[in-house]
């Protein structure tokens, strides 16, 4: 089945690149991507693309740069590739009329060990936080962020030296790998999934500049992983 099984997938960043990358290489039929649109930057404000869209491009796959996730027209573009499965890593919120459309459904990659370091920032609050390990975590998509049953987890460990920058390196690289794993496994047929665990977990909530202020009346270690969380930028 892995040859016929047709993929989506939806990123931007060069986080999401090596899953991206690491599908190809093994041949999965990945007929689109959907990233953000080009935005201005540098001096210049000139438009550039996302990793991901240069990714594509690459590799001659089409791309779709939606500005409305629920517009009719891409909605219609997407459900023309009549894909079988869709993987998203590092991208938008997604609609349940977009994640509900394929086959087998939709999966997405977290950087965190779910239900732990749910929201949009787990790789910054789990140094903050001066926690020694945390992970990723491949899982399907449903109402609630964060929340769908698992497929596979992986740890990584922090280490001392560790900052949201290396860390977010070492993420990138097992999940590409664990990405590759779990669409295999699905493309086998060969899957269990494991509900979530609810309860009192640490939370990863979006960090705004104005979180970034440094309590310096708190001890050495708590400042310390503090700047390491935020280090090389929020």
């Amino acid at each position: 089945m892995e040859s016929s099984m047709r993929i989506i997938y939806m990123g931007t960043p060069d986080f999401a690149v090596p899953s991206l990358e690491i599908l190809l290489e093994n041949g999965f039929e990945v007929v689109a991507v959907v990233t953000a649109p080009d935005k201005p930057a540098g001096r210049g404000l000139q438009l550039q693309s996302s990793p991901v869209k240069r990714c594509a491009e690459e590799h001659s796959i089409p791309v779709l740069q939606p500005e409305k996730l629920k517009h009719p027209d891409f909605l219609a573009t997407l459900a023309g590739f009549q894909a079988d499965l869709q993987v998203v890593v590092a991208f938008r919120m997604l609609p349940e009329v977009v994640w509900n459309m394929p086959r087998l459904g939709t999966i997405n990659l977290h950087a965190s060990l779910l239900p732990a370091y749910r929201g949009a920032a787990p790789i910054q609050w789990a140094i903050i936080d001066g926690a020694k390990v945390t992970g990723v975590t491949t899982f399907f998509l449903q109402h609630a962020i964060d929340t769908g049953n698992i497929i596979l987890q992986q740890e990584v460990a922090i280490s001392e030296d560790d900052d949201a920058g290396s860390l977010h390196d070492k993420l990138m690289h097992t999940g590409s790998q664990v990405v590759l794993k779990s669409v295999q496994m699905i493309a086998q047929g060969n899957i269990v999934t494991t509900p979530q665990e609810e309860g009192d977990y640490p939370r990863a909530p979006k960090i705004f500049r104005e979180d970034c202020q440094i309590n310096w009346e708190q001890p050495a270690g708590v400042v310390r992983n503090f700047i390491r969380g935020l280090s090389p930028y929020p």
